[in-house]
């Protein structure tokens, strides 16, 4: 089930400070300008074994004198859309602006959950004019510092009394699901399309399908599984939400419905920003992940066009590059059905268990060969590894100072794990645990 919080308010009030703070990474640009940045502004979060997507709707603001612009409308109305929690931030040094005024009137009228927070709240004085945004109407006031994280922790504690916890080793649906996801244009629909037209007698669409995403199960070639394609099948009043992040949001909702993304890239275009993004959105939701170089037909290549290529991805994405690559057509169907056999290799991947007795039989012996580097003087003694319960592939490593076991280390763990064992387009998550 996905949970997603959207951040929304008017530019300047520290939207990106607060999403950087949320997902604990510096990846939302800040700038006192406004319309900084049109990527970057998605991230994963968790608090209290929730897990949730977090959205920042802000920076695409421009001539702001207007009382009401026009794109922050959009934006506010597309949160609101797909969201399950908005979180509507103000800012207590301004007071309440007509820009505030004009958000609040449409978060009243929808259904979803609005949490009201006041940023900047960083003394006493601050705290007492933050009282006047009960005005907004729209219940309490959570007075928070982005900067320095007061108030964040309640601010939270609200949020996910709003969201589904899913539990460790949860069942899922049985058919494999498999989403295609990627930045406006790169051939999507395309792609679904030259799966699907071949006799079409075979496929059936899967009523109650979550929003207006369209998932179609598909059932060819030994192969049974249910597709989710969003591209462009939306029916909307108006289609004039900003493409790229009506592409994200969408993306968001899809990744965390699905056990395995077919990532779409433009090879006229090369790797964007975006594309990494949503690659990296992809790991840290633990799916299973497969790109695709969509328009290889119309790119000049030569004999190392392939290889060069691939090693460009590979950079892009590192340092998950444990990742199958291929080079298609949707127009042409130019190895189309090849990324169907993929996908389905890594859903198989992402579903294997190990047994214990192998785990700890080859991995204790690589521990052995090459040891934690010793730190203050103390040693690190690894005495044994386990799978653990879950859906995705995680893994426990017991030893007497797992504080002192640094990243480089736990990558090398990893690297033992996916050459012994078939982890291709699977994200690992490694566990270090007291013994």
């Amino acid at each position: 089930m996905a949970n997603i919080l959207a951040i929304v308010g008017r530019p300047n009030v520290g939207k990106s400070t607060l999403f950087n703070r949320l997902i604990e990474e510096r990846k939302a640009i800040i700038d006192e300008t406004a319309g900084v940045t049109r990527d970057r502004h998605y991230g994963k979060a968790d608090w209290n074994g929730y897990d949730f997507s977090v959205i920042d709707t802000g920076g695409y603001v421009t001539n702001s004198d207007d009382i009401f612009e026009s794109e922050i409308r959009k934006q506010v109305m597309l949160a609101i859309d797909e969201a399950d929690v908005i979180l509507f931030l103000t800012d207590v040094t301004s007071g309440i602006t007509d820009l505030d005024l004009g958000i609040a009137e449409i978060l009243r009228k929808s259904r979803k959950k609005v949490i009201l927070a006041t940023n900047k709240v960083d003394n006493h004085d601050r705290a007492y004019l933050a009282s006047e945004f009960y005005s907004l109407g729209l219940g309490e006031v959570f007075t928070i510092s982005s900067i320095n994280g007061s108030g964040t922790g309640e601010l939270l504690d609200e949020a996910i009394k709003y969201f589904t916890k899913k539990e460790e080793g949860e069942e899922e649906d049985e058919l494999p699901k498999i989403a295609v996801v990627g930045r406006p244009n790169a051939g999507k629909s395309s792609l679904i399309n030259a799966l699907l037209d071949e006799e079409r007698n075979i496929v059936t669409e899967i009523a109650g399908t979550t929003r207006d995403s369209i998932n179609t199960r598909y059932n060819k070639f030994g192969y049974e599984f249910t597709i989710i394609d969003t591209a462009g099948l939306r029916k909307k009043s108006k289609v004039s939400e900003d493409l790229e992040f009506y592409s994200v949001m969408r993306a968001v909702r899809t990744i965390e419905e699905s056990d395995v993304c077919l990532l779409m890239i433009d090879a006229t275009r090369g790797v964007e920003a975006q594309d990494v993004n949503i690659f990296h959105l992809i790991e840290k939701n633990r799916k299973g992940v497969v790109v695709l170089i969509n328009k290889w037909d119309l790119v000049e290549k030569d004999t190392h066009s392939v290889k060069q290529y691939t090693e460009m991805i590979k950079e892009k994405l590192a340092p998950f590059t444990d990742v199958p690559i291929l080079f298609i057509s949707a127009l042409t169907k130019q190895r189309i059905f090849k990324s169907i056999e993929t996908a389905m290799e890594v859903y198989k991947n992402r579903k294997q268990k190990i047994a214990t007795s192998q785990l700890n039989q080859y991995l204790l012996e690589a521990i052995e060969d090459f040891p934690p580097p010793a730190i203050k003087g103390k040693y690190i003694k690894i005495k044994y590894v386990t799978q653990l319960p879950t859906n995705t592939p995680q893994f426990a490593f017991y030893c007497n100072l797992p504080q002192y076991v640094k990243e480089p280390y736990m990558r090398y763990l990893e690297n033992k794990l996916r050459s012994a064992y078939s982890f291709t387009g699977v994200p690992i998550q490694i566990y270090m645990r007291q013994k």
